[in-house]
């Protein structure tokens, strides 16, 4: 029954963008620009396979702020009318283009594929995106795993474990709010690990975690099978570790499949291209430019934006089918070499962003469709298998510990914390040490209903501004400001609250104001800010 198991991980996850103070908002844009390209044409491709029978499994995390925006009332009726907008302009580009034959078949996919996505949003899963999800973990087909609760960078926030414990728990009590289990895994934000985190996971029943390559090459003592097999830490944990080379086929955009000429252009959009009388409606009110989603062009070559040339989706499906195969040949020799050599069923372990599939790598669910395809009906060499399902076959496991690792620049904390975003932790960790102060004194909790909205409040203020897309966004230099902004935003609220707290003096107009605009985690209890006794 083959030699050897492949692990796809895509990791879900979009920092929390809901403002509801503003009629058109750039940020919510991502949210909408992920549902659109990727959420939604996965779960399309779900369907696709299981109406034609054929098997699959795919690990996936939804993290807490993706599963509340995803919940949410507010940002789902959002959705549905810029998708209404969308389909407007896909209209208007069909008739633009009618004498343009070299434009006017992509602008009919748009059409067909915004249309499509109307219909599975609004009728098919009824703007329900978590239970479409849920229904193919009921089937054993994916397996859902948490995150931290707001993507905090655990080994930047772990002098103070309060703060590691509480985006632990805040997210392992919304994973079972929304999808109705407890987590049995963790995508450790940004794959960072320190020593010790693990004991912190196992207290809140996560089974298993994930480490980039050098987490576990490092480890101590160095694990026998390399990254390909588990180890369990002493904590009794298992870690996975990343596969270097599959990892590098898909996810790099200048040596993996991504690159291909035939690809649809990213960074070609008509919201930039078409005169501002005809795309004004479908960018930001305030006239700036902005992504539509409508691009017209191949990626080409190494050529400038203007020497592009038209995209076609049927040579592009081409390709994907061709590296489709390819990725399953690399795997079938990889997998056959390693069982020879190290003497058991390898697991390779190919962990991805999931945006990368559909909104970067515009065919990367088709990419994904054919592989699943040619895994099950072409051959018999691999089976692709989820963590849990991995761990009950082989219950046993080397023990070691992991090495502190991320799967950022470098492999370390670097990216998190450098001369752009460093100013960012001392108030983090001041802001962490007045939180738990105040969880302590009201540990045994409190009868005063406002009192405990203050302090449920202060804690979603703080667990918004532990979150490492903030710094990250610092560090990469896109949307800075907007980065700046929320950091600065969400420890001033939380420190208003904090004095307001200590005082004993309430602004209760203020406070539903604030919960109104960061209306994250409703399950939330300040009491996960607690120090454990």
């Amino acid at each position: 029954m083959g030699k050897g198991y492949w692990m796809l991980v895509l990791h879900a996850h979009l920092p929390f963008v809901r403002h509801p103070e503003y009629r058109d908002s750039f940020e919510e844009r991502w949210l909408y620009e992920a549902i659109i390209e990727t959420y939604l044409p996965l779960l399309q491709m779900f369907e696709g396979l299981l109406s034609s029978n054929t098997d699959f499994r795919i690990t996936m995390s939804l993290t807490p702020p993706l599963l509340c925006m995803l919940a949410d009332e507010f940002l789902k009726n959002r959705f549905k009318r810029h998708l209404e907008k969308l389909i407007e302009l896909a209209e208007k580009e069909v008739e633009r283009t009618k004498n343009e034959p070299e434009f006017n078949e992509t602008a009919k996919m748009y059409l067909h594929k915004f249309t499509k996505a109307y219909q599975f949003y609004t009728e098919v899963y009824r703007q329900d995106l978590i239970s479409a999800f849920k229904k193919f973990e009921k089937l054993g087909k994916l397996e859902i795993i948490t995150c931290g609760a707001t993507h905090g960078f655990f080994p930047l926030l772990g002098i103070q474990r309060e703060a590691i414990r509480a985006q632990v728990k805040v997210a392992v009590d919304h994973h079972k709010y929304f999808l109705g289990n407890y987590p049995r895994g963790i995508w450790l934000p940004e794959c960072g690990y320190s020593p010790g985190d693990d004991l912190i996971l196992r207290e809140f029943g996560i089974r298993f975690f994930f480490v980039d390559s050098h987490g576990l090459l490092y480890a101590r003592p160095r694990p026998r099978y390399g990254i390909f097999a588990p180890v369990f830490c002493p904590s009794g944990v298992a870690v996975f570790a990343r596969d270097i080379e599959s990892s590098k086929q898909v996810w790099s955009s200048q040596e993996g499949y991504p690159g291909d000429f035939d690809y649809r252009e990213f960074y070609r959009d008509i919201g930039y291209d078409l005169e501002m009388d005809l795309i004004k409606p479908y960018i930001h009110e305030s006239g700036i430019r902005v992504n539509t989603g409508i691009k017209y062009y191949r990626i080409t070559g190494k050529v400038d934006l203007g020497e592009k040339e038209p995209y076609h989706y049927k040579w592009a499906l081409e390709k994907a089918a061709i590296h489709a195969g390819n990725f399953l040949f690399n795997r079938q020799k990889q997998v056959e070499y390693l069982s020879e050599v190290l003497g058991i069923k390898p697991i390779i372990v190919s962990p991805y962003d999931a945006e990368l599939f559909g909104h970067w790598w515009y065919e990367g669910p088709d990419f994904l469709n054919f592989l699943f395809r040619k895994l099950y009906w072409d051959q018999d060499i691999i089976t692709p298998i989820t963590p849990s399902e991995y761990l009950s076959l082989y219950p046993e496991h080397q023990v070691s510990v992991p090495s502190l690792s991320s799967w950022g620049y470098k492999g370390y904390n670097e990216y998190w914390l450098n001369g752009a975003n460093d100013w960012v932790y001392k108030h983090l960790h001041i802001a962490c040490e007045r939180m738990i102060e105040i969880a302590n004194i009201y540990r045994e909790g409190c009868n005063d209903s406002i009192l405990e909205r203050a302090l449920n409040q202060a804690a979603r203020e703080l667990l918004l501004a532990q979150s490492s897309d903030w710094a990250f966004i610092m560090k990469s230099g896109t949307t800075v400001h907007y980065a700046h902004k929320r950091t600065k935003e969400h420890l001033s609220r939380f420190n208003i609250l904090y004095d307001q707290i200590k005082s004993g003096q309430i602004n209760l107009e203020q406070l539903g104001k604030i919960e109104n605009r960061d209306n994250i985690f409703p399950a939330i209890d300040y009491k996960a800010f607690c120090t454990p006794l």
